[in-house]
C-alpha cells in the first residue's frame, strides 16, 4: 500500500516545499536563466525570504517583510514564465503533500502568479504606448 503524503503542517514542511521547488527551478529550461543568469539571485538570501513569505501566507506567521511584486518589475518575464512557475509549484506540492492546506497553497500561488502577470503585462503595455 502506498501512503499518501501528509498536508503542510509546519515551518519544516515549508522549508521542504521551498527547497524542493527551487531545486527544480534551478534545473528548468525556462526559469533557471531568469533566476540565475538575469537576476543573479543570491540563494542564501532568497531562500530564507521565501520561507518567511510562505510561512506568512500559509500559517499567518508575520515574519515576511517586503514587496514581492517590486522584485519582479525588472525581470524579463511574461505569461509563459508564470505558467511554468505554477506547473513546477503544483508538481512540487503534489510530490510532497496532500490535503486542504496543500490545495489552498496551490490556489494562493496561482492567484499571486495571475496578479503579478496581469500587473506586469499592464505596465509593459503602458510603457509601449
Amino acid at each position: 500500500m502506498i501512503s499518501k503524503p501528509n498536508d503542510i503542517v509546519s515551518e519544516k514542511d515549508v522549508v521542504l516545499l521551498v527547497d524542493s521547488f527551487y531545486e527544480k527551478v534551478n534545473q528548468d529550461y525556462l526559469l533557471s536563466a531568469i533566476f540565475n543568469d538575469f537576476s543573479g539571485i543570491n540563494w542564501n538570501i532568497h531562500l530564507p525570504k521565501m520561507y518567511q513569505f510562505w510561512n506568512t501566507l500559509i500559517f499567518g506567521i508575520q515574519s515576511y517583510k517586503g514587496n514581492p511584486f517590486e522584485a519582479h518589475l525588472s525581470l524579463p518575464i511574461n505569461y509563459t514564465h508564470f505558467a511554468r512557475w505554477i506547473e513546477i509549484f503544483d508538481e512540487t506540492i503534489d510530490e510532497h503533500f496532500s490535503g486542504i492546506v496543500a490545495d489552498q497553497t496551490k490556489i494562493r500561488a496561482k492567484s499571486i502568479a495571475h496578479v503579478f502577470e496581469s500587473k506586469l503585462a499592464h505596465l509593459n503595455k503602458s510603457e509601449n504606448v
